[in-house]
């Protein structure tokens, strides 16, 4: 028989190197590497070579890379024809980087088909809002008046979006956050929005797949380009969602 393989264990240094993603393993799919820590230095390191965290309270840190890999083009997000025409008429608004800590606690909070809990731990929650104040995390916020009804949050490396969470206070609320953060990234020549791994809402939304291989081609070249770095606020303004419904940047049914 077969011995069966395990994942990496990482050592203590942060800066110590990730074993190849092509190593990961094929049941579960993408499993890598197990242990060490979420501080900025290891976490960055991850996201460059097309991995990233994703485990449960009570379980050790676990790492993935699965292939293939889900993903969006920024000009391939898909609203249906039904739902750009009552965003004609929605008075909602747009904005970056002005409620991230809401946006990941929301996100935490969001129960998900056949998910006991979140993944999004206490741990998970302040990793991400140190990498957000250090200007490589960023959200997408969707406002009805003063009140936060969607999000979505990721981290930025070069001119790579790599999308960990979003959720719906109200019924598209996470929807036109992904338009609105794909309409912002095309209009800046960003590509792709990483979306980990593959479920039937995203690919009603457009998100398609590729090959592990060719995905981390593609955060190579990406991730090693020049992009901004700090917040998003400034640039982003303030968007009207009714906008959305006839971007060029956004494909339709």
């Amino acid at each position: 028989m077969k011995p069966m393989r395990l994942p990496t264990l990482l050592p203590a240094d942060p800066e110590a190197p990730f074993p190849p993603a092509d190593s990961a393993l094929r049941e579960p799919d993408g499993l890598l590497a197990i242990g060490g820590d979420l501080s900025p230095t290891r976490l960055l390191n991850a996201y460059r070579h097309g991995i990233f965290p994703w485990y449960s309270d009570g379980q050790p840190i676990l790492w993935w890379s699965p292939d293939p890999r889900m993903l969006f083009r920024t000009d391939g997000v898909r609203l249906s024809s039904r739902f750009r025409r009552g965003l004609r008429r929605s008075t909602w608004t747009l904005r970056a980087d002005t409620a991230f800590a809401a946006v990941i606690r929301a996100c935490a909070g969001t129960p998900r088909p056949g998910q006991r809990g979140t993944w999004i731990t206490t741990g998970m929650e302040a990793a991400y809002l140190e990498l957000h104040r250090l200007g490589h995390a960023h959200s997408v916020e969707v406002f009805a008046g003063a009140h936060l009804i969607g999000g979505i949050y990721g981290v930025a490396l070069g001119r790579m979006f790599f999308g960990e969470s979003m959720f719906s206070g109200a019924s598209g609320g996470s929807k036109v956050a992904l338009a609105g953060l794909a309409r912002y990234l095309r209009g800046r020549g960003w590509p792709l929005i990483d979306a980990q791994v593959e479920n039937a809402h995203l690919v009603r939304l457009g998100a398609l797949t590729l090959p592990r291989a060719r995905f981390l081609a593609e955060v190579g070249t990406l991730t090693g380009q020049p992009g901004p770095s700090g917040s998003w606020a400034g640039a982003f303004g303030c968007q009207a969602a009714s906008g959305l419904a006839a971007s060029a940047a956004l494909a339709q049914d």
